[in-house]
């Protein structure tokens, strides 16, 4: 009797083995080749992007993970591991092209604010961003392929291969998390509070499970292998709602004593009104927000927020305006504003720019401020060491910033201390989407000495109404499940919202909308979450225990095959 080792095994035969009339409805799907394949991968990518805000069909994702299944079935079928690497690993970045292409369109809309200067390029960021971060699924698909077996072996595979892309999409090259496949569980109130225990990545191996495995449906050659996945996965969404329902108390969560916070939304337009010499008109608009009375009965706001970069000025470098913001503060009130800061540069250095948060007390007198850490690549600043070159052609980052914004340091990365408020995590624009780097890395979230509060302002008017500040502040609403700590955002066009530790809006402000948002807020969660605890350890023993599962499946049907022979 003869074993062959598994990892040359032909163990991901074609799927057609189970009863004929399934087969026959996959035949077509089966036999795609080339381009023909790689196309039907693409729509069945784009389709997946229906599971994201603010649809949030999880159907579609099952479809379209289903679709992927077959996909890689056929072009793993009856080739040796190795050679199953680059059929599969295509497959897999033709569908990633396509999800993000249909998910990151309105990217677009950046590059039409001054369109006579970006709007050459706006190819480069709706079809050449989605067509490069499609490699990361390409490498998941192929790793996927590589422990492709027939039977329910091959979605735990895909889990691992999807689970491993999308943590690498987040962290490589600065990162880009947006729209991981987890936020297709990370919408619904009950289902996205597994992320307090898994967090984000961990919230996409089980979407991957869980959708992936109506596949084997059409595909199963016994009744355990046919429907036992979908079985699985109706006991594992039925938990998560379970869970989820357990977790949220019907009654809202308590509110931090003798704070009430008061958002400010201008609904300022991304164009040429918003410009240096309107510098007095834009400051006159903040202050005239800022002073409106509350509603009849309501207490007076003891906390400001306006939003990412509200002023086109250095304004902690005129006096005359921030002694206009600080006057137009009542005693005892204190604001915290995005602006642009510099610092004095060193003999021989040019000026230094960062995106900031800062806290200003009445009279204007700046008390604290926050450097953004985590830089928008190409609308802060031109990554390095091609920055010369892209400057040589005529681009520059959408910001006009001379030489781009500075990142802070991460190491430095700091909490707030704002009079009257717990300790504030500040995050501006797209760090919120950034699952465990919304903390300091030594904030004490178990001993209850960490951040009170996650403070979140940015500027989504560069994207207009579509889809991208809706799917922002779905994804950073998840930060406040994973952290157990209130969220508070406030949007220069909306979305502006205050959001309690489970996720739950407690207040918010229609996008486009010209509005001020007063709000108590919530208290952060006692005792923390395992995420806030554990980061992504949870989420590596959910990827380890898919590759094993895999693994396992694999072996055994190497073995079937062996005996066999």
């Amino acid at each position: 009797m003869a074993l062959t080792l598994p990892l040359h095994s032909r163990t991901a035969a074609h799927p057609a083995d189970g009863p004929r009339g399934r087969a026959g409805l996959l035949r077509p799907i089966l036999r795609l080749t080339g381009w023909r394949r790689l196309g039907l991968a693409w729509l069945a990518g784009a389709l997946a992007a229906l599971a994201m805000p603010p649809f949030g069909i999880l159907p579609a994702l099952a479809l379209s993970l289903s679709l992927a299944v077959w996909l890689t079935d056929a072009a793993a079928a009856n080739r040796p591991a190795l050679r199953r690497l680059l059929p599969c690993g295509l497959v897999g970045w033709a569908w990633g092209f396509g999800y993000l292409t249909a998910g990151l369109w309105w990217l677009g809309a950046a590059f039409l604010v001054e369109a006579e200067e970006f709007a050459w390029a706006m190819p480069l960021g709706v079809v050449g961003l989605p067509f490069g971060l499609g490699l990361f699924y390409g490498a998941g698909f192929a790793a996927a392929g590589a422990l492709w077996v027939r039977g329910p072996g091959r979605i735990a595979a895909l889990a691992f291969g999807i689970g491993a892309a999308e943590w690498l999409r987040g962290h490589i090259l600065t990162g880009f998390p947006w729209n991981t496949l987890g936020m297709a569980l990370g919408q619904d109130l009950r289902l996205m509070q597994a992320a307090s225990v898994v967090g984000l990545y961990g919230l996409t191996v089980l979407a991957v499970l869980v959708c992936a495995a109506p596949a084997t449906l059409a595909t199963g050659s016994n009744p355990r292998s046919r429907f036992g996945p979908s079985l699985a996965a109706a006991i594992v969404l039925a938990a998560l709602a379970l869970y989820g329902a357990w977790r949220v108390d019907p009654a809202p969560d308590p509110v931090v004593a003798n704070v009430r916070l008061r958002l400010v939304q201008p609904n300022l337009p991304q164009d040429a009104k918003f410009r240096p010499e309107n510098r007095d008109d834009i400051v006159e608009r903040y202050v005239e927000l800022t002073q409106r009375p509350p509603e009849p009965g309501e207490p007076r706001p003891t906390h400001i927020v306006w939003p990412e970069s509200a002023f086109p000025f250095l304004i902690q470098r005129d006096p005359d305006a921030l002694a206009k913001v600080g006057a137009g503060l009542e005693p005892g009130q204190i604001l915290l504003t995005g602006a642009a800061r510099a610092d004095e540069p060193l003999p021989g250095e040019r000026l230094r720019y960062y995106n900031a948060i800062l806290a200003i007390e009445p009279g204007g007198r700046i008390t604290d401020s926050y450097d953004k850490v985590h830089l928008v690549p190409f609308g802060e600043y031109l990554p390095a060491p091609l920055d010369w070159l892209l400057r040589a052609v005529g681009l520059r980052q959408f910001v006009a910033i001379p030489g781009g914004f500075t990142a802070g340091e991460r190491a430095a990365q700091r909490i707030l201390t704002v009079p009257g408020l717990p300790p504030v995590a500040p995050t501006i624009c797209y760090e919120a989407i950034f699952p465990g780097a919304v903390l300091p890395p030594d904030a004490a979230q178990a001993a209850g000495a960490g951040p009170g509060l996650i403070l979140n302002v940015t500027n989504d008017a560069w994207f207009g109404d579509t889809p991208g500040p809706r799917q922002h502040l779905a994804q950073a609403r998840l930060r406040a499940v994973e952290e157990g700590l209130p969220l508070v955002r406030d949007a220069n066009t909306g979305i502006s919202a205050v959001i309690d530790p489970h996720g739950r809006v407690t207040a918010s402000l229609p996008l486009d909308k010209e509005r001020v948002l007063d709000a108590d807020l919530p208290a952060r969660l006692v005792g923390g979450t395992l995420y806030g605890r554990l980061g992504d350890l949870p989420f590596g023993l959910m990827l380890a225990a898919c590759l094993l599962g895999a693994l396992r499946a694999r072996m055994r049907a190497g073995m079937r095959t062996g005996m066999r022979a």
